[in-house]
C-alpha cells in the first residue's frame, strides 16, 4: 500500500514538472513574440522592455496590446497611479517606472499627426498672433496682427520708452518672430511700409512674406485649463521648489505642461523675472518655477499674460503633472484653494504685482 502511494506520488510529481517545465517554455516563447511583435511595430528595445514591465505590472491577459491600443496603455498607467497614491505616494523605482511610461507617452502625443501643417507665407497667419519685432541696434518689442490682407499686414506699432518719441518706424527693416499654436516658431524679416492708424491704435503696415522659416518645435504636450494659484517672484538666494505656507499674488494657470505654464496676472509684468507658481493638483500642492520669457498685456483688462519656461522639475513633480496632461490622475475632491473671481481678484491683484515688478525692470530682458 505504501509503495503504491508512493508511485502515485511521483507520478503526481512528474506530470506538475512537466506542467510546470511546459509552462515556462509556453510563457518564454510569448516573450520573445510580444518582442518580435514590437520590433515588427517600429518599437526600440528599449520601448518594447519597458511595455513588457508594464504589461507584467498590470496582468494584462494580452500585453501585445500595448502596441496598438493607447486605451489599454493609459489605463494601465492609471493602475500603477492608483496603486502608488494607495501606497502613499510609491517609492523612488515607482516615480522613476512612471516617468519612463510619461516620456512614451508624451512620444505617442508629440507623434500624432496634428490638424495644423506648418506655414509659408505670412498670409496664412491668422488675426490675432501674438508677435516679438527685433529692431537692429535697438531691442526686441512686442506687438500682434490686427489686420491680414493680400496687400500686406497690419500689426500694432511698439510702444516702448527705449525708443525716442519722434522715432519713425516708417522703412525700418525688422525680423517677426512668433509662436504658432500645436506647431513650431516661425521668423521673417520685413520691411515697415507705413504708420497708420487701425482699429483705433496706432499701427504699422508691414510687406508680406513668402520666405518663413520654421524654428523650434513644440517640445512638450500642454493642455488649456483654468486653475487658482498663487505667484511668488524669486530673490537671488531663495529657494526656487520649496512649498509657501503664506498666500502669494493671485493668479491664474492657464495652460500647463512638464516644460513651463501661462500664467495670468493683474497688472503690467515684466519679462526676464524668476517666479514660482503654487497651486492644487488633485489635493497635492505643487511648485513650479521658472523665467518669464514673454508677456502679453491687455490695456483694457489691465492683465498680463506670462509664458513661463520652467525650471527641470523633480520627478515626482513632473509625474504629477505629467499625469494631469494625460488625464491619469483621479478626480478632484473639493480644492483648498477658494476658487477666485476672475475679474474682481486679478484685478486686485494689479496694483500688488504691478509694485513688485516695477522693481524687477533692471532685470528685464
Amino acid at each position: 500500500m505504501f509503495v503504491t502511494i508512493l508511485v502515485i506520488l511521483i507520478i503526481v510529481a512528474g506530470i506538475a514538472g512537466l506542467l510546470l517545465s511546459q509552462s515556462k517554455k509556453d510563457n518564454k516563447k510569448s516573450w520573445v513574440k510580444f518582442f518580435a511583435k514590437g520590433k515588427d511595430a517600429g518599437f526600440s528595445l528599449g520601448e518594447i522592455e519597458l511595455l513588457r514591465r508594464l504589461a507584467v505590472r498590470s496582468s494584462l491577459d494580452d500585453p501585445s496590446s500595448l502596441f496598438w491600443s493607447q486605451h489599454e496603455l493609459d489605463n494601465c498607467i492609471r493602475k500603477i497611479v492608483r496603486s502608488a497614491r494607495l501606497s502613499g505616494g510609491g517609492d523612488q523605482s515607482t516615480h522613476d517606472f512612471l516617468s519612463k511610461l510619461y516620456d512614451y507617452r508624451k512620444k505617442i502625443e508629440m507623434d500624432k499627426p496634428r490638424i495644423k501643417k506648418g506655414i509659408q507665407d505670412t498670409r496664412q497667419i491668422e488675426e490675432g498672433q501674438s508677435l516679438r519685432l527685433l529692431l537692429d541696434g535697438q531691442g526686441v518689442f512686442g506687438s500682434k496682427i490686427l489686420k491680414n490682407t493680400g496687400q500686406y499686414l497690419t500689426i500694432v506699432r511698439p510702444n516702448n520708452s527705449k525708443l525716442p518719441l519722434s522715432f519713425s518706424w516708417t522703412g525700418t527693416v525688422i525680423s517677426v518672430y512668433f509662436w504658432r499654436e500645436d506647431d513650431a516658431g516661425y521668423v521673417f524679416d520685413t520691411e515697415v511700409q507705413d504708420e497708420v492708424f487701425s482699429k483705433g491704435k496706432p499701427s504699422l503696415k508691414i510687406n508680406h512674406a513668402t520666405n518663413l522659416s520654421r524654428t523650434q518645435k513644440r517640445r512638450s504636450v500642454r493642455i488649456k485649463t483654468h486653475r487658482a494659484a498663487f505667484l511668488y517672484i524669486l530673490g537671488h538666494d531663495e529657494p526656487s521648489n520649496s512649498i509657501e505656507m503664506k498666500p502669494g499674488l493671485k493668479c491664474f494657470i492657464e495652460n500647463l505642461s512638464d516644460t513651463g505654464c501661462g500664467v495670468l496676472i493683474g497688472g503690467k509684468a515684466a519679462s526676464g523675472m524668476g517666479i514660482k507658481v503654487q497651486f492644487i493638483l488633485n489635493n497635492t500642492p505643487v511648485c513650479i518655477s521658472g523665467i518669464v520669457r514673454s508677456t502679453e498685456y491687455n490695456e483694457e483688462k489691465n492683465q498680463s499674460f506670462l509664458h513661463v519656461e520652467a525650471d527641470t522639475m523633480d520627478t515626482e513633480t513632473r509625474n504629477h503633472v505629467l499625469g494631469e496632461v494625460f488625464g491619469m490622475l483621479p478626480e478632484e475632491d473639493d480644492l483648498p484653494f477658494r476658487v477666485l473671481d476672475e475679474e474682481a481678484d486679478v484685478e486686485a491683484a494689479a496694483n500688488e504685482i504691478t509694485a513688485d515688478t516695477s522693481a524687477t525692470q533692471d532685470n528685464a530682458i
